[in-house]
């Protein structure tokens, strides 16, 4: 037997195909959300390329001043 973890969220999730579609499209967006919200800010400061820009032929690690 094979245990998935989408399987099994797929069977709590209650109703018929119809409404478990739309019911994993709220949650999905409701993960990304959170994500964006809470958890990548959180950790942005410790992105070892907090930072860097891009230049021709490659990066520096402040904007020059114009």
């Amino acid at each position: 037997m094979r245990l998935s973890f989408y399987g099994a969220l797929w069977r709590l999730l209650p109703g018929p195909v119809a409404v478990k579609v739309l019911l994993a499209v709220i949650l999905f967006l409701g993960v990304v959300w959170a994500l964006l919200t809470w958890v990548f800010p959180a950790i942005a400061p410790l992105m070892p390329f907090n930072g860097l820009f891009p230049i021709e032929g490659g990066w520096v690690t402040a904007r020059a001043e114009r």
